[in-house]
């Protein structure tokens, strides 16, 4: 490559990387990153990212090479990730909650080189690692260890200090594309192993410019990073927005309501998100009456509409606007937003179109959906994913009609506002994770002999978004143990994968060509969690 081809790409590239460096550049004294007792103003949080990228070159990490990311909330998360973006490296965060094999697995398709793991995980992921040849080597953070825990692996190890101890403070200047892959991010389809979300530098960036836009972010905004940032709605919808803006990220391991609410009034947090349950249980909270929460300027939430009852509360006690985002990991991940103005008046609903992003309604060959009908949800515009990493038969199906399709069913009502439905393929969201309903209900097959057939759907809970259930026949004489159905589930599955309910019917409602009628059962099942309830429980009978 030229001298000249590199000058023009680092004058002209789009790349979330230099979005941190435009940021320091603009206003660094000012405070970037807050985690526990360390503090980072936008000069050391770059000079941070800068060094890591370089100890990455040095290593001969170069521009399409993958390195893994298994990590809590951290400064480490963002560093690793920021460094990444700058070299043109790949990152490819791991979900914490998956299991070994799903995590070999992972590392494996991605083929990442490496792997910046926290402490405290090395022993849940060195199963995955032992069957993962191509991660060479370990640069171990920290994490919530005290003191240095070094993995027993025939792998290279280093501590995240150590790594990046020598390594030069400049800004890294190597040629990144404009539509180069920035992250590797496995969601779950219908099948039981993830596919790989390919998302690239414009599409993160113009999502991330539109967000700010949408959602009115500035400087003085202060963000309360709670929900995992190893999922694109907590990294790309709230993370990479706020630095772009030069605002602040006050970065929690999890959710707590007392941690949350005490963090609101001590640093005055402007920006809060999470699940419409972290509310709930906020609202719960013996001391929330009390509290200073003035500073609130907005609170998001994702994954489901909430109820109105709890919505109407919420606005009045935290007195402040609330929106739902709505989207999904291949569209970086937002797509439209409930607004603040839409709350009461259309409850239920998921919004309309941001910036940078065209919505209709599409049938199966193709043709757009008048107003007010159902059909699938797609998208066009720079926000969507690059491809499906080495599935092109997938992404072929997914980017059919010149259209990104959704999965996702619904409608757009009178107003221009779209209601969600159903998903298509049938993934479960629950508690903020997708999880694929065939995985499940191939778990229950394996789990229970006497079971003869098995669906799987999500049912509304107020905890859970949508509750994982079964619903079950037995072969003719047998019975089902529902409670140790569920404890067996656990034991061949991810335990948040397994059911909450498992309810034993006669028979299962199918349509004339003999296909069991899944929209059926969620429907006359949609009231099973209602609050008087049992969050574990079984019944009989028939769905008709």
């Amino acid at each position: 490559m030229s001298t000249s081809e590199l000058t023009t790409n680092l004058i002209h590239r789009i790349n979330v990387g230099d979005s941190l460096t435009r940021s320091a550049a603009r206003q660094p004294r000012a405070i970037a990153v807050v985690d526990g007792d360390r503090r980072f103003t936008y000069a050391e949080f770059n000079s941070r990212v800068n060094q890591f990228a370089n100890a990455l070159a040095a290593q001969n990490y170069a521009r399409g090479d993958a390195l893994a990311l298994a990590s809590g909330n951290s400064v480490e998360f963002l560093i690793t990730y920021y460094a990444c973006a700058k070299l043109g490296v790949v990152c490819v965060p791991i979900n914490l909650g998956w299991r070994p094999s799903e995590v070999a697995y992972v590392l494996g398709h991605s083929r990442s080189r490496g792997m910046v793991i926290e402490a405290q995980l090395i022993d849940a992921m060195t199963p995955a690692i032992d069957e993962s040849p191509g991660v060479a080597e370990l640069i171990v953070a920290r994490g919530t260890t005290e003191g240095t825990v070094v993995a027993r692996l025939d792998r290279r190890q280093i501590t995240f200090e150590e790594f990046t101890a020598i390594a030069s403070e400049r800004e890294p200047e190597y040629y990144v594309d404009d539509r180069d892959p920035i992250t590797y991010l496995y969601t779950s389809g219908t099948t039981s192993f993830p596919k790989g979300v390919v998302g690239n530098h414009t599409a993160i960036y113009l999502e991330s410019m539109a967000v700010a836009l949408e959602a009115q972010l500035n400087a003085a905004d202060r963000f309360a990073a709670v929900m995992p940032m190893f999922h694109t709605a907590q990294l790309n919808g709230q993370c990479t927005p706020a630095l772009m803006v030069g605002a602040q990220i006050y970065i929690e391991r999890g959710f707590g309501a007392s941690r949350l609410l005490e963090l609101i009034e001590a640093e005055k947090i402007t920006q809060i998100f999470g699940l419409p349950m972290m509310y709930r249980e906020m609202l719960n909270h013996p001391d929330i009456a009390s509290l200073d929460l003035s500073s609130l300027r907005r609170a998001l939430y994702a994954m489901a509409p909430m109820p109105e009852a709890q919505l109407r509360r919420c606005i009045e006690v935290f007195d402040c606007d609330f929106c739902l985002f709505f989207g999904q990991t291949e569209m970086s991940p937002v797509t439209t937003i409930f607004r603040p103005e839409h709350q009461l008046s259309h409850n239920g609903a998921v919004g309309t179109p941001v910036v940078n992003v065209q919505v209709a309604i599409m049938d199966d060959s193709g043709n757009f959906i008048p107003q007010g009908e159902m059909g699938e949800i797609v998208y066009r515009g720079p926000h969507a994913m690059t491809e499906y990493l080495r599935d092109p038969g997938a992404t072929e199906a997914a980017f059919t009609h010149g259209w990104f399709h959704s999965g996702d069913v619904g409608h757009f009502d009178k107003d221009g506002i779209l209601w969600f439905a159903d998903r298509d393929k049938d993934v479960i969201k629950t508690g903020g994770e997708n999880v694929a309903s065939i995985e499940v209900e191939r778990a229950i097959y394996a789990a229970d002999s006497n079971v003869s057939e098995v669906i799987v759907v999500g049912l509304p809970h107020q905890r859970w978004s949508e509750a994982i259930t079964a619903i079950v026949v037995a072969r003719p004489g047998a019975a089902i143990d529902e409670k140790g159905l569920i404890e067996k589930v656990k034991r061949l599955i991810d335990p948040y994968k397994a059911p909450k309910a498992v309810i034993v019917l006669d028979e299962l409602p199918r349509t004339s060509t003999g296909k069991i009628q899944k929209h059926v059962v969620r429907e006359n099942l949609r009231h099973y969690y209602d609050e008087a309830k049992p969050q574990e429980s079984s019944s009989s009978g028939t769905v008709t």
